[in-house]
């Protein structure tokens, strides 16, 4: 039973973004028995998509997979506006009737679970009170990394130069930059969108980068999915469509690992045919191999035509300093600029920033193992989400939703109360590996001290293969890890 005044739930969801919603969703149609909340810490869902409001804010993935498998994405272009992917967010929660569900500006800061009363203890804040939510279970979909600030290297001499230097995480609404010299540092997907639109209206827009990433060139228009849909109606055709892409994702991924210097080949042609090859070799031919870090995606080749129109340029070395008027490289090289934008990164955090506390002790989920991607060693009644980094993030989220409301469902089957991941004796000694293996990206290594790890073998690992996630979520509950017990 709740106390007076204290609100209690089934399911607690914190996070109204694309795996909250999504979660919310299966919940309803796997588990509908259950009473559960969306808590959102933010005044609007969304997530990344209402966070960031940078010029030209896009998927870095096509919509008929980061879309949900269960709502065709009918819009034409398949690299999607940030408005849109709200416009389609609203859509879900309307179609399925979330808004009543939803707790926007409540902003969970400590979790405390209790084993005697099987129970999760939440301290919300809202409206300047701290507010008491009760759960039987804790559903975390709040992402992976920090949304008060990104990442922004300390750069010497910036405090002499005399424009603006802007994080696109904080974007001002009124920047003006037309007619204006922009610097972009950084080369990940924000900047790689950033570039073309700036370059719309500014005099020049330079991407400054410290090494060369790989970036693919795609069609923003997928027009062998337009004909499918025609073909066969949204919803059978979506099917299609997000099958064979994420297929093919999965086989680019494969083929990268395999055979990079063919993976590569159809990248730098494509690249080569816009640009040539000196500023190829230049500026995006990275001494990694691809996939180690995230491959970027411009569609219709953006990027690489304002480059061709002498909008857009790149320059690759090392800052040595800021100066009064743009950036000075350890080459001597000096880039003039009038704004200066660090695109340098996202600051990553383990499951929205919550403290957790298990029982009076304090919890470090450095300190713990991952059960399939989705728990943790030692923690009841807890999982997260967490997508793929070389395939769309929701395909991976609804199988994690899938999962836990079939979990939900077991539990309800055999009377128990919690369910806790548990090393077996054999798993104690397992070597200790990074969350995501084999993935070099600078915000994934700035969080080693955060992130879970894995083992080397299941269920306590996180595989970012389709075809292995698929099999290790539908495996049975008995499995030797899992252990259940009723109050």
């Amino acid at each position: 039973m709740s106390k007076p005044g204290i609100e209690h739930f089934d399911v607690v969801i914190v996070g109204a973004g694309l795996s909250g919603i999504g979660a919310a969703v299966h919940l309803q149609k796997e588990a509908p028995n259950k009473k559960f909340a969306i808590i959102e810490g933010r005044d609007n869902l969304g997530g990344t998509w209402d966070l960031f409001r940078y010029p030209g804010i896009r998927s870095d993935s096509d919509m008929y997979t980061l879309g949900y498998g269960f709502k065709p994405w009918t819009k034409e272009r398949a690299i999607a506006s940030g408005d849109s992917i709200l416009d389609y967010l609203w859509e879900t929660v309307s179609e399925h009737d979330l808004k009543r569900h939803i707790k926007f500006g409540h902003q969970v800061r400590r979790a405390e679970w209790s084993s005697a009363a099987a129970r999760w203890t939440l301290q919300v804040d809202h409206l300047g009170e701290t507010l008491t939510i009760t759960a039987d279970f804790l559903f975390m979909c709040s992402g992976y990394y920090n949304y008060r600030s990104g990442f922004s290297p300390e750069f010497p001499g910036r405090n002499r130069f005399a424009g603006p230097v802007i994080h696109p995480q904080q974007w001002p609404a009124d920047l003006d930059y037309a007619n204006k010299k922009v610097v972009v540092i950084g080369s990940g997907a924000t900047a790689i969108t950033l570039i073309p639109n700036l370059a719309q209206t500014a005099e020049k827009v330079t991407m400054l980068q410290r090494s060369p990433s790989y970036v693919a060139i795609d069609q923003a228009i997928d027009e062998k999915a337009l004909r499918l849909r025609k073909i066969f109606g949204d919803r059978l055709g979506y099917r299609m469509i997000r099958r064979r892409n994420t297929k093919r994702q999965q086989q680019m991924y494969k083929l990268a690992q395999t055979r990079p210097e063919e993976f590569k080949a159809s990248l730098f042609k494509a690249i080569r045919d816009l640009v040539g090859q000196d500023y190829l070799d230049k500026h995006f031919t990275p001494t990694y191999q691809p996939w180690d870090q995230r491959v970027c995606l411009i569609p219709d080749g953006d990027f690489f035509q304002a480059i061709k129109f002498g909008k857009a340029d790149v320059a690759t070395g090392r800052i040595r300093s800021f100066t009064e008027n743009g950036i000075e490289l350890e080459s001597g090289e000096e880039i003039p600029a009038d704004i200066i934008v660090t695109a340098t990164g996202l600051e990553l955090v383990s499951l929205g920033e919550v403290d957790f506390v298990v029982d009076g002790e304090s919890v470090d989920f450095s300190q713990r193992w991952t059960y399939k991607g989705l728990a943790y060693s030692g923690i009841p009644n807890l999982a997260s989400t967490f997508g793929y980094v070389n395939t769309s993030w929701t395909v991976r989220a609804e199988l994690v939703a899938k999962y836990i409301a079939r979990l939900l469902t077991h539990m309800d089957k055999v009377g128990a109360s919690s369910v806790t991941p548990t090393l077996r004796p054999e798993d104690r000694t397992m070597p200790r590996e990074a969350f995501v293996e084999g993935f070099t990206s600078g915000y994934f290594q700035r969080a080693n001290g955060v992130l879970p790890r894995q083992g080397d073998r299941a269920p306590w690992i996180n595989p970012q293969n389709h075809v292995a996630t698929k099999k290790l979520l539908t495996a049975p509950f008995d499995d030797g890890v899992l252990e259940f017990e009723s109050i």
